[in-house]
């Protein structure tokens, strides 16, 4: 041969008799190269890249669902508290009986895929959908109850939990749920 098999820079040109003896060396090693080299990963590397997801997921997929619960915790507060507005326009104009007709209160609640709950001003609400009850009539202490439902993780829907915001009579509003601690918004206890 007119390469040695791992030292290079050892070569001695006065072992090739001609180019072509080199030249058939360099394919030679450049074959032999290419079939030592992309043999694929070892059983070893697959299981250890496995192993790596494996740990990954376990830890990822019970925080992607505490995450889930979280939200829509969050969402049900914002959606249950985007009614207080309206409550406290129909108090400042007089209106305490909920409902669509004259001189009513309508609390202009919208469905929701996560709560239960009939609508109070008589509107067809989509299916698998609610809507946040609001005490009738509107006197002394009003709260918005909102009871999670239809598209709510079991978690929430399965007892089911609850979310209220309270209005007391100097109109101060709280939130306060029966969802487990850990998945509380900062604003609802």
């Amino acid at each position: 041969m007119c390469l040695p098999p791992l030292f290079v820079q050892d070569f001695d040109v006065s072992n090739c008799l001609s180019n072509e003896a080199l030249v058939n060396d360099l394919a030679y090693w450049g074959s032999y190269m290419k079939t030592k080299f992309q043999n694929g990963f070892t059983l070893i590397e697959l299981m250890i890249v496995v192993a790596i997801i494996g740990i990954l997921a376990a830890v990822a997929i019970p925080q992607y669902q505490n995450y889930v619960l979280r939200s829509q915790v969050s969402r049900v507060m914002a959606e249950a508290g985007a009614i207080k507005t309206a409550v406290e326009s129909c108090l400042s104009e007089g209106r305490t009986a909920i409902g669509a007709g004259v001189g009513q209160c309508n609390p202009g609640a919208t469905a929701s895929t996560l709560l239960t709950g009939l609508s109070q001003v008589g509107v067809a609400l989509p299916a698998n959908a609610g809507v946040p009850q609001v005490s009738n009539p509107l006197t002394g202490v009003v709260t918005i109850v909102a009871t999670f439902g239809n598209g709510a993780s079991a978690v929430l829907s399965g007892v089911p939990e609850t979310l209220t915001w309270t209005r007391t009579v100097d109109g101060t509003w709280t939130c306060a749920t029966t969802a487990p601690i850990n998945f509380r918004p900062a604003g609802c206890q």
